[in-house]
């Protein structure tokens, strides 16, 4: 298979339809096997999916290392995402701090680049808004590095409609990479509607629901013990785990009348969403990204996209979907 090729908003940049998160591979999501993750990244080009997402964050540097050691031998064949704000420390691992100060945006870069190995970078993505930095200053010394040619397109990551407006006056924002899901879909009301009309991508993360929706997460214990889920997506925590484990059961029972996974079925109802949203689902094994690739080949009708809507009502949804200190960094 070779997968499908898509406008990513209306700057030229160009995607696979579908990309991988590669968060999960460096850290939170239990133990590193970054050999595995490795030869997961180079199975992805395999299958035609170029489009990477890393961040400094992830792993405190370390997912930008190994992504970007892996690549660079196939450069060419890669549309490299990678994000700034979100400050941590090697020394301090609890530590997390947001900028969007201009200084810090070119240090930030240079620092990625450095790590990745690499002379530029295709999508450079503001992880958090800063609420400290008016948005114009952070996007303003962006798109700097668009006129170095260090970054060739920008993106946001969990802003505000109001932000994204003011963003896109400063230079021309190519993605907007938020959380969307069956089982989080607060970004159509505002968001969705925001990006469509100014002609900006989205970038659906998250879209298994971290592995929710897969099916494959039944019980608190399937969990390892440094898997930060329980900790740090309230959705998986207590007696909301199990009051949530309904809604994935029928979606599991609608995936098996249709003989695919129930992983699959919703990466396939993000899909269908519309052809300007590529999702990213994160994996660090080629069992699962070959599952997830293979979603790309499932049509929805209508009337089965409904029916998953139904299944997964909002209001069924126990916990919201960070911690209450986490959703403070959500710029609202």
């Amino acid at each position: 298979m070779s997968m499908e090729k898509v406008r990513l908003g209306s700057q030229g940049a160009i995607v696979s339809r579908m990309g991988l998160g590669c968060m999960g591979m460096s850290e939170f999501y239990g133990e590193r096997n970054d050999e595995e993750s490795a030869v997961t990244i180079l199975r992805a080009l395999d299958l035609g999916i170029n489009f990477l997402d890393t961040a400094d964050a992830y792993g405190i540097g370390d997912n930008e290392e190994l992504v970007g050691k892996t690549i660079r031998g196939r450069r060419d064949e890669v549309f490299l995402a990678t994000k700034f704000a979100n400050i941590r420390k090697k020394e301090d691992p609890a530590y997390w701090g947001i900028s969007g100060k201009p200084e810090y945006v070119k240090a930030a870069c240079d620092a990625s680049l450095k790590r990745l190995g690499l002379n530029h970078i295709d999508l450079y993505y503001q992880h958090r808004v800063d609420p400290e930095t008016p948005i114009e200053e952070t996007v303003g010394a962006m798109a700097e590095l668009v006129k170095a040619g260090k970054v060739k397109y920008l993106g946001l990551s969990e802003a505000s409609p109001a932000t994204i407006r003011r963003a896109h006056k400063v230079h021309p924002i190519t993605a907007l990479q938020t959380e969307y899901s069956l089982w989080e879909r607060h970004v159509e009301k505002d968001i969705l509607p925001t990006v469509r009309e100014l002609g900006i991508g989205f970038v659906p993360y998250s879209p298994l629901g971290r592995g929710f929706l897969t099916g494959t997460i039944t019980k608190p214990s399937d969990l390892q013990s440094n898997d930060f889920r329980a900790q740090r997506y309230p959705r998986f925590a207590g007696e909301n785990f199990d009051k949530n484990q309904v809604l994935v059961q029928r979606v599991r029972a609608i995936a098996e009348r249709k003989g695919v996974k129930p992983g699959q079925l919703a990466v396939a109802w993000v899909l269908a969403k519309g052809e300007d949203l590529v999702p990213i689902p994160g994996t660090k094994r080629r069992k699962y990204l070959e599952e997830n690739a293979a979603a790309a080949a499932i049509k929805l009708a209508p009337e089965e996209v409904a029916e998953l809507e139904a299944a997964v009502p909002q209001n069924e949804i126990v916990g919201d979907r960070y911690t209450e200190a986490s959703m403070k960094t959500i710029d609202r």
